[in-house]
């Protein structure tokens, strides 16, 4: 699938937690960092390694997916930033990533 997402405003697209929220600050950096966060699982482990052990025991595995080969580009949109993510995750894993990097900075326009 292709998840068509805008970041509206960049400097304030980041979660909550350091060790997994985008730290970009051009499009270029962002596509990457969203890649990673994809295709890595390194990151799925940065994320769980702030949960004590029973919190991270009752994580829904389809969160835990990760694609390798994921792919990400982004460019301009308006005074924000377009990314495009191909990638076999489901919506649910997509979002939640997404929340994860971005915080609530950030919106869904299209899947195809």
């Amino acid at each position: 699938m292709k998840f068509y997402i805008t970041l509206p405003d960049p400097e304030q697209a980041r979660g909550s937690n350091a060790a997994v929220s985008f730290t970009a600050m051009g499009v270029d950096a962002f596509a990457e960092q969203l890649q990673h966060a994809l295709s890595d699982r390194r990151f799925i482990e940065d994320w769980l390694a702030g949960m004590d052990e029973d919190e991270a025991d009752q994580v829904d595995p389809a969160l835990l997916a990760i694609d390798a080969k994921a792919k990400v580009s982004g460019k301009l949109h308006g005074l924000g930033f377009m990314l495009v993510a191909d990638t076999a995750l489901n919506g649910t894993a997509f979002k939640h990533r997404m929340r994860l990097l971005a915080g609530n900075h950030w919106q869904l326009v299209d899947v195809k």
